[in-house]
């Protein structure tokens, strides 16, 4: 393997204003150091390339790969260290596999992508629940060069057709089925269907049968998944070594739209990013164990219970199961055994934790935990006081998004121990530039207090999005021209800073909504509820929810209202409304209600006035109304909501 020439391990300076002003001010200086965290085949010739705004290129010209750098340095160097501890409380198995056993499996699964024809650049898309099979088909397409693209396996039908259209997949790895609070959810006719509704065809699809539940195989097409790795068991599939701007995944967000958006990942970028992150801000070490308890079909998922901490040479423990299922310790639980010295999760989960017995946080030796990491959604004051007292470790929030791959605003105790401040996710992090600009006329807003777009100046650091998959115009009208005159990257996030560098992120500039953790686009649910043939309008807002941070609040005006004109034909109608989303988009994007009103607030020319309705729900005041075409329109609203 090849060093960065004049390129030592990096330099932490203990004073993190130093390190992240040489971060920004000197970019090419600072990401060359970083790039020595990770081993390359052949040295870049140039840090970064921002000939061409706002697309940027990291270390260009330097080989490497995300699979070498995650597994085999790892297997050469500590192969009998655990690498992937799986645990699944759903099925009341677990497996264990070490460095070189995690490069054996994934050297199997990779002999399976190529004798069915995947090569460097082809796409494989992945829907399957958490289990060890899906982390070596994540690792085999890094391997061999191509392309994954992981749905999460809660996807209907129609969300996973537009998915698989979107990225042309020469071939889908699956699974019979995943498993919920001991319900088992079958997959395996959801793809079917949604193969059919697909323009795309996969040439191949390689089942995993888990014994959960009956499935058809299609012949000609479906592979079974024991028989080809009985068959590929002796393989060895070298890395292929990829110039670090070659792609190495699509993710798909929710948008304001309801075509799919592809987040279009590199490959040595992302790698040095995640690196620097477990060492900056996560203080991961080699042959620790770290704990994300997310799911692989979002960010957190690719970022940090795949590649990071794997990057890192640490164990990552991937989770099936419920956070309160067989009981509300089970985490605490598996922190004891495995002495795991990281955490990550999500405030929605820790406020599940909190309705439980607060014996259960008590009961179990958590000496070696050193900090719970919270994301995905913003975190309350009280939330995050009562997890640091219950735990007695230090609670840290940090705020990125699937567009970023890692944290945006953290605190980096690695470079040096700063306190958390309870309600904000901390301090712009290493490489980011980032402002709070006014929307309407773009001037950044450098007192504190005040409250503006949080924004991003290019080039956006190594490991955030290339482009939007096949959509580079996409990627520039979306995220780079939001804000007047100027080319800048846009949260849709409003934000404010205090006297500290700190950061407070106020809620979306946007029509996403964010759910326990998971981003909808309210246009998505609107798009299915309209498909409903007796829905002749439709308007969906995120509305603050105790528990899930936000929920998706629906309001439809019926062509025919005689239907729904009675309690119970309400209650069939809404019903119907909500078996139609769950068909197309799932049930994650479910609205807790479907309320029927006989006009919608909208302004003269026409415009839903969505955040007057959320105010509403929120019984907060809508403001200015004076453009408002039917006053009673808010009346009716009110009066269902009980504002």
């Amino acid at each position: 393997m090849s060093s960065i020439p004049g390129s030592a391990s990096p330099q932490v300076p203990g004073d993190y204003a130093s390190f992240y002003q040489r971060s920004v001010e000197q970019p090419e200086a600072f990401w060359r150091e970083q790039a020595a965290l990770i081993e390359w085949q052949t040295p870049f010739q140039q840090a970064c390339d921002y000939g061409r705004p706002p697309f940027a290129k990291w270390f260009v010209g330097g080989t490497t790969n995300l699979c070498h750098n995650a597994v085999d340095r790892h297997a050469r160097d500590r192969g009998d260290q655990n690498a992937l501890i799986w645990v699944s409380t759903e099925v009341k198995e677990e497996r264990i596999y070490s460095f070189r056993e995690l490069q054996r499996e994934v050297e199997r699964m990779a002999a399976i992508l190529q004798a069915q024809g995947v090569g460097q650049g082809d796409r494989v898309l992945i829907y399957m629940p958490m289990i060890p099979e899906a982390a070596f088909a994540m690792l085999a397409c890094a391997r061999i060069g191509a392309i994954h693209s992981v749905v999460f396996g809660g996807f209907a039908s129609v969300s996973l057709a537009s998915r698989i259209d979107d990225a042309s997949p020469k071939l889908i790895v699956s699974a019979d089925a995943g498993s919920r609070s001991g319900k088992v959810v079958p997959y395996k006719h959801l793809l079917d269907e949604a193969i059919q509704l697909a323009k795309h065809k996969p040439q191949a699809v390689l089942m995993v049968d888990r014994g959960l539940a009956a499935f058809e195989r299609v012949a000609g097409r479906d592979l079974d998944y024991a028989a080809q790795r009985e068959q590929h068991k002796d393989a060895q599939v070298p890395c292929a070594w990829l110039e670090s701007n070659a792609v190495s995944y699509t993710l798909y967000t929710s948008g304001t739209t309801g075509k799919p958006k592809g987040v279009q990942r590199d490959v040595g970028g992302y790698a040095v990013a995640l690196a620097a992150s477990m060492k900056h801000i996560y203080c991961g070490n080699a042959g620790e164990t770290y704990f994300s308890t997310s799911d692989i079909g979002w960010v957190v998922g690719h970022s940090y219970i795949i590649y990071g901490p794997l990057i890192a040479g640490m164990a990552t423990l991937m989770y099936e199961g419920l956070p309160t299922v067989p009981d509300a310790g089970i985490w605490w639980q598996l922190v004891e055994r495995f002495k795991v010295t990281v955490m990550f999760s999500a405030p929605t989960a820790v406020r599940v934790l909190k309705k439980q017995d607060p014996a259960y946080l008590a009961k179990y030796d958590l000496s070696s935990l050193r900090a719970l990491f919270l994301a995905g959604e913003p975190l309350d004051e009280p939330t995050a006081t009562w997890i640091a007292q219950s735990l007695g470790r230090p609670i840290i929030d940090n705020y990125w998004q699937t567009e970023t791959g890692w944290p945006i605003l953290s605190i980096a105790n690695g470079v040096e121990k700063k306190p958390s401040k309870f309600g904000s996710p901390g301090v712009a992090m290493y490489g980011y530039k980032v402002k709070l600009l006014n929307e309407s006329t773009g001037e950044e807003l450098t007192g504190a207090n005040q409250k503006g777009v949080v924004a991003i100046e290019g080039p956006l650091p190594p490991g955030c999005l290339q482009t939007v998959w096949g959509d580079d115009a996409r990627f520039v009208n979306t995220y780079w021209s939001s804000i007047p005159d100027k080319l800048v990257y846009s949260t849709f996030d409003w934000g404010i800073r205090d006297e500290d560098g700190y950061y407070y992120i106020l809620g979306r500039t946007d029509d996403v909504i964010n759910v326990a953790g998971h981003r909808l686009g309210t246009r998505e649910i609107e798009e299915s509820i309209a498909s409903h043939p007796n829905v002749a309008e439709v308007a969906v807002v995120g509305v603050a929810d105790a528990l899930k941070g936000q929920v998706a609040m629906a309001f439809a005006v019926l062509k025919d209202a005689s239907r729904a004109a009675t309690e119970e034909g309400a209650r069939q109608q809404e019903a119907e409304i909500m078996k139609r989303v769950d068909e197309q988009l799932g049930a994650v994007a479910r609205p807790a209600r479907v309320r029927f009103v006989s006009v919608l607030p909208k302004t003269r020319s026409g415009k839903l006035l969505r955040r007057a309705i959320q105010a509403v729900c929120e019984q907060r005041d809508p403001g200015d109304l004076t453009t408002i075409e039917d006053p009673t329109a808010l009346q009716q609203i009110r009066s269902l909501v009980g504002g």
